[in-house]
């Protein structure tokens, strides 16, 4: 019973933090956003946020750093040419699939 009760405070917790980050910004700029650095700030700032995140990991994911540079070169590349982010999953985790393999091979 009492390990119920820490669980749901957690989630509780967590719940008010997600929260208050997701209403903190309608509260703290209730009209329009005119400068144009904050602006251009905002735009960019998920997709750094999201290549922090990632970068890192795709180098720990493989066993091998050949097999993390070859998918992250064609997730780059396949991007660069504007398919889905489907597509370039899939591509990059079938090139450091087929990597992979090949490095088996000829070892």
């Amino acid at each position: 019973m009492k390990i119920t009760l820490v669980i749901a405070a957690y989630i509780l917790i967590m719940a008010a933090v997600t929260y208050l980050i997701r209403m903190a910004p309608f509260v703290l700029f209730r009209k329009k956003i005119r400068s144009r650095f904050l602006r251009s700030m905002l735009y960019y700032l998920p997709y750094a946020v999201l290549s922090a995140m990632v970068i890192p990991a795709v180098f720990s994911s493989t066993g091998s750093l050949l097999t993390a540079v070859v998918g992250l070169a064609v997730a780059i590349l396949l991007a660069v040419f504007n398919r889905s982010l489907l597509v370039v999953a899939l591509g990059a985790s079938s090139a450091a699939y087929l990597t992979g393999l090949l490095l088996q091979l000829f070892q």
